[in-house]
């Protein structure tokens, strides 16, 4: 049995442009640091069912974000800071996953648009958002991760509002990297978890996956590159440009009529 057989139509063209894909999220990775989730459920999601697409972007996203978490010597340091907003990401997202069910329907395409939109803007138009007082990072913390794990199970984005916070942390940009790292590393763990209880994560799809790893790091090795020699800052205005008007188009286009 061919390993890609699980997805709908199994043919050619359609792993051809699954990989194309991977390759785009790498390098957009690779640039701006993260987006390789984002912009896989977005594109994908065009092309499949949004539960299998989260299923394939499982391997390359807990890869490549175990990579971005490094180094190691200060990760203990950081996941301490934010354990409780990575508590309540494990707790929101396998809630939302029994509630929820695997990520698919109109109305998952209309919250995944949704998320995608409020990101992009964001990330247009945002400022700095308010630091957040020490003594309440736990509490805040342990909400915004909840709120980060639904739409992480219904979606299978987990930049929404999870980003915002951890930058709100100032963390500076290294320490911020790293939180994100560690952060989308617990989020994909927990969204593997929550496709698994709902039958959504068999053999054949962590197959998939695994092959998906090599377009990723490709993709990611060349976004690194590219880094060096392109402005990150014009290219994340590209970015969140396009991912708004994906965004835009999966609410138009799951919204029930």
């Amino acid at each position: 049995m061919n390993s890609f057989d699980w997805l709908p139509g199994g043919t050619p063209a359609l792993l051809a442009a699954t990989v194309a894909v991977f390759i785009l999220a790498g390098v957009v990775k690779g640039v701006v640091g993260l987006g390789l989730p984002t912009i896989s459920m977005a594109m994908l999601a065009l092309i499949m069912a949004p539960a299998q697409a989260a299923a394939l972007l499982i391997v390359p996203s807990l890869i490549t974000n175990l990579w971005q978490a490094r180094p190691w010597p200060t990760l203990l340091g950081i996941f301490r800071r934010i354990a409780p907003m990575q508590a309540g990401v494990c707790a929101g997202t396998l809630a939302g996953a029994l509630w929820l069910g695997a990520p698919s329907g109109d109305w998952a395409s209309v919250c995944l648009g949704l998320a995608l939109v409020a990101y992009a803007a964001w990330g247009l138009f945002g400022s700095s958002p308010p630091s957040v007082p020490r003594q309440h990072e736990g509490a805040l913390g342990a909400v915004v991760g909840v709120i980060t794990g639904v739409i992480t199970a219904a979606t299978g984005v987990f930049v929404i509002p999870a980003v915002p916070y951890l930058q709100a942390l100032n963390l500076g940009k290294d320490g911020l990297i790293q939180a994100m790292g560690i952060s989308f590393t617990v989020s994909t763990v927990a969204l593997a978890a929550g496709l698994w209880l709902n039958g959504g994560y068999s053999p054949s799809a962590a197959r998939a996956s695994v092959l998906m790893l090599l377009p990723a790091l490709a993709g990611m090795a060349l976004g690194q590159w590219l880094r060096a020699k392109l402005s990150a800052r014009a290219f994340k205005l590209c970015f969140m440009v396009s991912l708004a008007l994906l965004g835009g188009y999966q609410v138009v286009q799951g919204w029930p009529r």
